[in-house]
């Protein structure tokens, strides 16, 4: 996001999942930080008390696929249904006034795909830093230094809110959280 103040926007792919969102929730309410969450529909699905307390807490949420499908290895009508059926979970949580928006699973999105989803109104949301946080072989110190040496005005940063992040996450967001508050950033949702 282009910007010139020392604002930030944190997100959170793969959710909502008891086990780490609501600890997450906790973290971000602690330092006042606001976030976007890009939800996986089946986990809307097992988890919406969650979704509820992310939109009530002030953060914005958006649409991951239904089964975290790589754009890349499924065909465009398969991908569009799969991301239509993540839209149909979130639709009781969604403001239909607001910007729809979506980020592709691994990043990972065919340009037929990018076409019609734009056509169907959804802003896609890619990043300018990854964390690694669900990288098992970095420590949880090296992902946050991904994060903090990286991070500038308008940074879109990625983290997971999957068990495969879990250790890393646990230790580097709150990392990440001092660093930048301590440099007078402002963490805020992609869409307010």
């Amino acid at each position: 996001m282009e910007s010139t103040k020392k604002e930030i926007f944190l997100t959170f792919d793969d959710g909502p999942i008891p086990e780490l969102t609501d600890w997450i929730l906790d973290v971000l309410k602690s330092y006042r930080a606001k976030a976007s969450f890009f939800m996986v529909g089946e986990n809307v699905e097992r988890n919406p008390e969650l979704v509820t307390r992310i939109l009530a807490e002030g953060h914005s949420i958006g649409n991951h696929t239904h089964n975290h499908l790589n754009g890349f290895k499924t065909k465009t009508a398969d991908y569009l249904a799969n991301v239509e059926k993540c839209a149909q979970a979130l639709k009781p949580f969604l403001d239909p006034e607001k910007t729809r928006i979506f980020r592709p699973p691994y990043g990972r999105i065919a340009p037929i795909q990018a076409k019609n989803l734009k056509k169907e109104g959804y802003k896609i949301v890619l990043w300018d830093i990854l964390s690694l946080d669900f990288d098992s072989r970095i420590s949880p110190i090296r992902c946050a230094k991904n994060v903090t040496k990286h991070a500038s005005p308008g940074s879109i940063v990625v983290f997971h809110d999957n068990i495969k992040a879990d250790k890393n996450l646990r230790i580097a967001l709150p990392m990440v959280l001092d660093h930048l508050s301590l440099n007078e950033y402002q963490f805020l949702p992609l869409v307010p």
